[in-house]
């Protein structure tokens, strides 16, 4: 292993000087700039053929799920003709939005009883992911499914089975999978941009009210205009509250607080880039600081996880961590580190930073160092870091139409997507653990690859 990676590293240097000279004689087209950073750019084929229609329905119409509908009617040949919500007011926004003649209603086993429809979006909340997922392959349908996965732990082998059994297209929704930010990544480690990998961390902040969870209740929300019965059918039973059907994220029956929904995001994306299955220590630690408004999850969150050394990549540590009261209002991003260097990753750009030192045959520099003391003579001298940015060419649409891209062309080509169940599976359980961490103060131990709950080694 460790020839085939000097052997990868020996590759990509090359590759390396080459492009970084390629692009350097780019970059004296901009001679007004004192200092330019070598860059190249990413791209995506645009164009494709598409032999069928394909009619989706939306289950589940807030926020999360009127974008992924947004999102796949940008894709020709997509054609959306129901939606099913439990509350009123969504479903007759739905027919000012997307036409009077789609047919809209409370239960989504009507959805799943029509034969005009090939593909299903599911974008409930977190605690229906499940049941609908699995109802829905075995009616034939085709599922895109927000992420997380499932709710609970427990839940992920059934999602499995069900895509097995049925052979439906099944892609769970971090759409950063499909990225060209993603995918340049992957492309730079398994080439040995950085090295050996030892650690990763990844970043998200948030501070505004709607980002943090409290969205708008409407003003004529009661049990008469929404279906609370159903909604916690398959919880904890209690009196109708609608900060807990329109903020559900806030609340652990419904939602799986910042690990679920952020976290797996990037859990998501360090899967796709390092083809791992997973860590198998999870530790969680934080606190509500700010957000006192009856939410039962925090507002800062903490973890750290382990990853074991597999044939996919050596040993290495993650830290994430998620911060709802963050007055710079950061961004997102996931940095990996190696040996030699390290990248910054988001969508639609790469940052690759590589150290560099060369020995100085100086012969003032070689005394001082002499005179420094013994040995200081061999001492390489350090340079700032070369670094390259490679970013997504003007006008590229985005992860999130990437991966409706990707759904869609599975279901044509009878194909694969990457993110299915086990995948997405993968991704769920290590972010499900760290709130189980958090809340027993406790780490927790996780097997990537039975997928199952271990026993502390």
């Amino acid at each position: 292993m460790k020839e085939k990676q000097e052997s990868s590293r020996r590759s990509f240097i090359k590759k390396l000087t080459t492009t970084t000279a390629a692009v350097a004689v780019g970059n004296s087209l901009f001679a007004s700039q004192s200092t330019v950073k070598p860059f190249a750019i990413l791209k995506r084929q645009l164009g494709f053929e598409y032999n069928d229609q394909i009619n989706i329905a939306l289950i589940g119409a807030g926020g999360m799920g009127n974008s992924d509908t947004d999102t796949a009617l940008k894709v020709p040949g997509v054609k959306l003709v129901a939606v099913c919500d439990l509350y009123d007011g969504r479903l007759k926004d739905a027919k000012t939005k997307y036409g009077a003649d789609i047919f809209t209603t409370r239960v989504y086993k009507e959805i799943l009883n029509r034969k005009d429809i090939d593909a299903v979006i599911i974008a409930t909340p977190d605690h229906w992911h499940q049941q609908i997922s699995v109802d829905a392959m075995h009616a034939g349908k085709h599922v895109y499914c927000e992420k997380p996965m499932v709710h609970a732990i427990t839940e992920g082998p059934a999602v499995i089975k069900a895509q097995q059994d049925t052979g439906k297209i099944f892609q769970v929704g971090s759409q950063g999978v499909s990225s060209l930010g993603n995918e340049k990544a992957h492309e730079l480690l398994k080439s040995g941009a950085i090295g050996q990998l030892n650690y990763a961390e990844g970043f998200w902040a948030r501070r505004e009210p709607l980002e943090v969870w409290q969205y708008p209740i409407p003003a004529d929300a009661s049990p008469q205009t929404l279906d609370w019965e159903t909604y916690i059918s398959n919880t904890k039973k209690r009196p109708f509250d609608e900060k807990r059907f329109f903020r559900w994220r806030n609340y652990t029956d419904y939602g799986t607080g910042m690990a679920g929904d952020l976290f797996v995001h990037l859990f998501s994306s360090l899967h796709f880039i390092t083809d791992s299955m997973g860590p198998n220590k999870i530790y969680a630690s934080g606190g509500l600081r700010f957000w006192n408004d009856g939410r039962e999850v925090p507002d800062v969150l903490l973890g750290t996880f382990d990853y074991a050394k597999t044939q996919a990549h050596p040993a290495f540590n993650l830290s994430l961590r998620c911060n709802f009261v963050d007055g710079t209002s950061g961004t997102t991003y996931l940095k990996l580190v190696g040996s030699e260097g390290s990248m910054d990753i988001t969508w639609d750009k790469v940052t690759l930073k590589r150290n560099k030192t060369f020995a100085s045959d100086d012969p003032f520099y070689l005394d001082k160092l002499k005179k420094a003391g013994v040995g200081y003579a061999e001492r390489k001298k350090m340079l700032p870091p070369e670094e390259i940015t490679y970013d997504a060419d003007k006008g590229y649409m985005g992860g999130p139409y990437d991966h409706m891209v990707n759904f869609f062309t599975a279901i044509r080509n009878n194909g694969k997507v990457t993110e299915d169940a086990v995948f997405g599976y993968r991704a769920a359980a290590p972010a499900l653990l760290c709130n189980d961490s958090y809340y027993n103060n406790s780490p927790m131990f996780w097997d990537p690859e039975k997928m199952q709950v271990a026993k502390k080694s």
